[in-house]
């Protein structure tokens, strides 16, 4: 048997650039950060795909390194025939592929019935694994409800979300542990669900070490187009936070959000100890990621940087916490904070469906501590060392989400 933890991969699609390519692939081959190229530290024992199309390229590379293929979740977990767990762990991408949009735009990716099938197998097999789940849990909140309890019924230890969280900060900041926030805002770019929760999550991982800790949302609200500038001249937002958080973007074009933004959209966010939040969406004007806080009177704002090209580092520091998980069962930072957001983006497409209502979420009362000890990240403004290497292993060029 092998001394690195045995994973399975189930994915719902694998082509160039997909979040099966951009993980399972350094999970396979190796991973490079700015502290150098390292090879993998668990074994890719298995893998499911859910849908192959012309563009594929994972039937391929499980060839060249020998992963079996297998038709169905429940003979990857078995790998193969029986009702044997043969894994130490679980990869659950489903990011990318051929599904639809449901009315309130939400991409209808397979997570739970993905989730439905991991865990199924779990109690068949008498014996849970760690899971890891890729961006949130699902489309639906009572979705990820479901998950998060199966997976508390079954002792099925889980860790969540992208990377941004482990992307590179200009200038650095980490909120110290019971930092009292007043204000927090952040700014993103792209589709509005997709990169939104990317947005919630910048925003998420910085205000949950606030002085006592996350204490859930108790409403959200979608605004789009003028309305977004209306509500900062009502004082719904502030627009100090969102000038500094732009401040600190180094590639932006001359000129004011309002006039170069295309189709502007901001997330209301009020937390259940008084927090105000929001995250705001600046198609046109940004391309990069940004959050602003207001602490003791005074702003502080970083910019979160991914890598546009080279070997795509910032998922290989997610790979890097991916297999700490799969080797302790204990995962680097909450996976409270991703059932949080995702209920968070479930919401704010309901406002925006629903004539951008506000939304009571008294279902989000998620109060959760965030890590003491920091999770495997860059610390330096932008990627270097080895993440800029154009031979590494885990190159394919470019992508960025």
């Amino acid at each position: 048997m092998s001394q690195r933890p045995r994973v399975a991969a189930i994915v719902t699609i694998y082509h160039p650039k997909s979040h099966a390519d951009v993980i399972v692939t350094k999970l396979l081959k190796g991973m490079s950060t700015d502290e150098g190229f390292f090879p993998p530290e668990v074994e890719v024992v298995s893998l499911y795909i859910d849908h192959v199309l012309e563009n594929d390229i994972g039937v391929g590379l499980a060839e060249e390194c020998g992963v079996p293929i297998y038709p169905s979740i429940r003979r990857a977990l078995y790998c193969g025939m029986g009702t044997e767990l043969a894994v130490d762990g679980v990869l659950l991408i489903g990011e990318h592929g051929d599904y639809p949009w449901n009315e309130r735009y939400r991409h209808m990716y397979p997570r739970r019935y993905f989730f439905e099938q991991i865990a199924g197998c779990f109690a068949e097999a008498g014996r849970s694994v760690p899971v890891f789940n890729d961006k949130h849990f699902a489309y639906d909140f009572a979705d990820a409800r479901w998950m998060w309890d199966r997976a508390a019924e079954l002792d099925i230890p889980l860790m969540a979300g992208s990377c941004l969280p482990l992307a590179w900060r200009q200038p650095w900041l980490e909120h110290e542990l019971e930092t009292p926030i007043e204000e927090a805002l952040g700014v993103g770019y792209g589709g509005i669900e997709a990169y939104g929760y990317h947005t919630l999550e910048t925003v998420q991982c910085m205000v949950e070490r606030r002085a006592g800790g996350e204490t859930g949302v108790v409403s959200v609200q979608c605004l789009e187009g003028d309305e977004v500038w209306r509500a900062r001249d009502r004082g719904e937002w502030s627009g100090d936070l969102a000038e500094a958080a732009c401040a600190v973007i180094r590639d932006k074009p001359d000129g004011a959000m309002e006039e170069l933004s295309d189709a502007p959209a901001l997330f209301l966010i009020r937390y259940g100890d008084g927090l105000r939040a929001a995250a705001l969406m600046l198609n046109g004007y940004v391309h990069d990621w940004s959050y602003a806080a207001r602490t003791g009177g005074r702003i502080a704002a970083p910019e979160t940087f991914l890598q546009p090209d080279g070997p795509g580092a910032n998922f290989g520091y997610l790979c890097r916490n991916i297999q700490r998980f799969f080797q302790t069962g204990q995962a680097p930072y909450p996976p409270a904070r991703t059932l949080l957001t995702t209920g968070i983006i479930d919401a704010a497409m309901t406002s925006r469906h629903e004539a951008h209502r506000l939304v009571p979420t008294p279902h989000l009362d998620i109060a959760y501590r965030s890590y003491a000890e920091m999770p495997e990240r860059p610390r330096g403004p932008r990627p270097c060392g080895a993440s800029l290497r154009r031979d590494a292993p885990d190159l394919l060029l470019p992508w960025r989400d």
